[in-house]
């Protein structure tokens, strides 16, 4: 009875549909993300540049179908079955974690410094951004400069 429990109610067989599913109601939504993104977040300059939206959002949707989609359903709604004990480092900004630079809400500050159009929004905090560097394989996917684990322990399953 738990191994039927796990499988039915485990994130990791679905999640691939459910990323495919997402970034499909993003394309489809497309001409809508700027009003949309405007309006969740506050920030009117979505709308004021429509056009230049739009190319950043295709880049974004391109960017969350290498991965980051399926990566949050799956670890961070499933809650990753292997979760460093203790994660090490600071932030630098260099936005790598946000999709190799390709998210549509970075916003660059400096030379080579970056930071996030929606931090301090309340929805952040459902996105892959509030969980960063869940595990070690976030930290590699980006190639983060700054942060380390420090030591890694197996969940138990």
């Amino acid at each position: 009875m738990p191994a039927f429990h796990r499988v039915i109610f485990s994130a990791k067989p679905i999640a691939p549909w459910l990323a495919t599913a997402y970034t499909g109601l993003l394309t489809l939504m497309l001409p809508l993300s700027p009003l949309c993104a405007s309006l969740v977040f506050g920030r009117w300059k979505y709308l004021r540049d429509y056009s230049g939206f739009i190319r950043r959002m295709r880049i974004h949707i391109g960017a969350l179908r290498e991965g980051p989609a399926r990566h949050y359903f799956e670890d961070v709604m499933g809650r990753a079955s292997a979760v460093p004990q203790e994660i090490a480092g600071s932030c630098v900004q260099c936005g790598n974690c946000c999709m190799d630079k390709r998210c549509v809400f970075l916003e660059p500050i400096a030379d080579n410094r970056f930071q996030c159009g929606i931090y301090h929004s309340p929805f952040r905090r459902f996105s892959n951004c509030g969980s960063f560097p869940l595990n070690a394989h976030d930290i590699q996917r980006y190639a983060c400069p700054s942060y380390h684990v420090v030591r890694f322990v197996p969940k138990p399953q």
